[in-house]
């Protein structure tokens, strides 16, 4: 079955991710990291997305972003490829690709969704061993969300303002969610939306997003349609013997 194009909706969240090829590492070192960062926070500016939450971890990176139109969030990704790949193969002497294919997305039911994606991405090291708490590892949006050190490449987004009337208690509350583990059935579930490419969200916001698209944004449901059997009485009350086959 073909397989369907990639689902963007314009100023609807989206969870990115990119993987290195074959699992290979692609940030090396701390340079390696600001760079590809610089590079980032420029495409998000060119290509006009926002950038909500982000983790870069040694072999694949997270984005939680806002593009403004249709075309920008792959444009984007592309420019920063164009950038970081020559400049990853030219300091270490390599050739050829750096990603593993096509970076998978899904659009994100923001209301219900976009603080889970935020915990579930800037928690991404903490789940891989790297880190003991989020605030340990420097290459994500989350010394930002709790206030430690304000990160030029976030646009807070208007869910994580509703967290608190001031700056401080934004910052709190998040913090306080932060440290609360997601389940295994958030951390299953916001992974296999996103590699899958089906949208995350409530039922009334994947019809909204069909109705929108006009197209499937959920797998469609297996097996064949239940039969509906008719229990209904003659008029007469005779009991009618089946048919021979």
């Amino acid at each position: 079955m073909a397989r369907l194009p990639r689902l963007v909706v314009p100023n609807q969240v989206h969870h990115i991710i990119q993987r290195g090829h074959d699992k290979q590492t692609i940030f090396r070192d701390s340079a390696d990291y600001t760079a590809f960062l610089e590079w980032l926070r420029e495409g998000a500016k060119r290509f006009k997305l926002a950038i909500h939450a982000y983790v870069l971890m040694d072999d694949h990176i997270h984005l939680l972003a806002t593009p403004s139109d249709m075309q920008g969030l792959a444009r984007m990704m592309q420019w920063v490829g164009r950038c970081y790949v020559p400049y990853f193969n030219h300091k270490y002497a390599r050739n050829g690709t750096l990603w593993q294919g096509r970076y998978k997305a899904t659009v994100v039911d923001a209301e219900r969704y976009l603080l889970v994606c935020s915990r579930y991405i800037e928690l991404n090291p903490v789940r891989s061993g790297l880190a003991m708490v989020a605030a340990e590892y420097p290459w994500s949006s989350y010394m930002h969300h709790i206030g430690a050190k304000p990160d030029p490449l976030i646009t807070d987004h208007s869910v994580y303002w509703a967290l608190g009337n001031t700056p401080f208690d934004r910052e709190i509350a998040y913090k306080q969610q932060a440290e609360q583990p997601l389940s295994t059935e958030e951390v299953a579930l916001v992974s296999q939306a996103t590699l899958k490419g089906w949208a995350l969200g409530a039922d009334d916001f994947k019809l909204s997003l069909e109705k929108q698209a006009s197209r499937r944004v959920s797998p469609a449901k297996r097996g064949r349609p239940a039969k509906i059997q008719d229990n209904s009485v003659p008029n007469d009350g005779a009991n009618i013997p089946p048919k021979e086959q």
